[in-house]
């Protein structure tokens, strides 16, 4: 009886694909760039409409259509500059919306940066520099995300108003509240790109005689890019379409864009067609900012999710 002859491996035979692979290519596939590009056209089409209502003439606003008035070649941007510019609303002394405009930047930008810098040097420590107890703290810090964060608004509010710190009202209320409540989402994503960066890249810059703060600043911050930008895209746009937190730890001078918009159609409606030239300012900037920013979100939201 003769032993069967072992078998030999086909040389010609493609390796086996790792999952990374395997998604790459479904999510590349022609079927897949047909199903974006009608999802993309399917969430432009309110954008599209939002734009075309808020050139409707304040006359017309309630007795045509937009597509109608596009055709009689009605369309005016004069709701734009009443909304930022002019007095409007329920009393003829309501102050333009432009300088909640301004509000919100002033409001967001600051927000955007300390969560981004403070949670990368929490992620770093976390991810790079061993000491007691690291783990522990991460993993209660990734817990807070759970915590509703209506719960911790009358405690904050007690601690930054009059009783405590006293900066209620004023725009670094508002500031320390949005940090506070995104940090434990910045040090989570920031911690999981940051702990897939290379050790062997970590090891030259301390052979060379690299300080954690240089290796901070040439290194992790450069290859971070992916992440921080990802980061900065989700705070941006929910710092500036907040109105909760900006409500309760700001005052008159300080609220947004957000919070006159929630009141600016009037008395029976009488400014309803002011609504849409502003929700459109609202969402042309985040919009921009996303735009600019794109081709680092999907890197940055993927890091860590997949291996091989």
């Amino acid at each position: 009886m003769t032993t069967p002859a072992p078998a030999i491996p086909d040389e010609t035979a493609s390796p086996k694909k790792t999952k990374a692979q395997k998604a790459k290519e479904n999510l590349t596939s022609p079927w897949a760039t047909g199903a974006a590009i009608i999802i993309a056209a399917l969430w432009t089409i309110p954008t599209i409409g939002l734009f075309m209502t808020s050139l409707v003439p304040g006359e017309q606003y309630r007795t045509e259509s937009w597509w109608n008035v596009t055709f009689n070649g009605d369309l005016t941007f004069e709701n734009f500059g009443q909304v930022l510019f002019d007095s409007f609303g329920d009393s003829s002394n309501a102050p333009p919306l432009l300088g909640n405009l301004i509000n919100s930047i002033v409001v967001t930008v600051p927000t955007v940066v300390f969560p981004l810098v403070i949670g990368l040097m929490a992620a770093y420590a976390f991810a790079w520099i061993p000491f007691r107890g690291s783990n522990f703290l991460f993993v209660f810090i990734f817990a807070l995300q759970v915590v509703p964060l209506q719960l911790a608004l009358i405690p904050l509010l007690k601690l930054l108003g009059p009783e405590g710190i006293g900066i209620a009202g004023q725009f670094p209320g508002v500031w320390v509240a949005h940090t506070i409540f995104a940090m434990p989402l910045a040090v989570f994503l920031l911690h999981n790109f940051i702990a897939q960066i290379p050790s062997d890249i970590i090891e030259a810059a301390r052979v060379d005689g690299a300080s954690h703060t240089q290796i901070f600043f040439r290194v992790i911050i450069p290859l971070s890019l992916p992440a921080i930008a990802s980061l900065a895209i989700f705070q941006f746009l929910w710092v500036w379409n907040d109105l909760l937190v900006s409500a309760v730890f700001g005052g008159i001078k300080t609220y947004p864009l957000t919070y006159p918009i929630s009141n600016l159609a009037g008395d029976y409606g009488a400014t309803a067609y002011l609504v849409p030239p502003a929700a459109f300012i609202s969402m042309v900037i985040p919009l921009i900012v996303f735009f600019s920013l794109q081709r680092y979100f999907v890197r940055g939201l993927l890091a860590g999710s997949t291996k091989g």
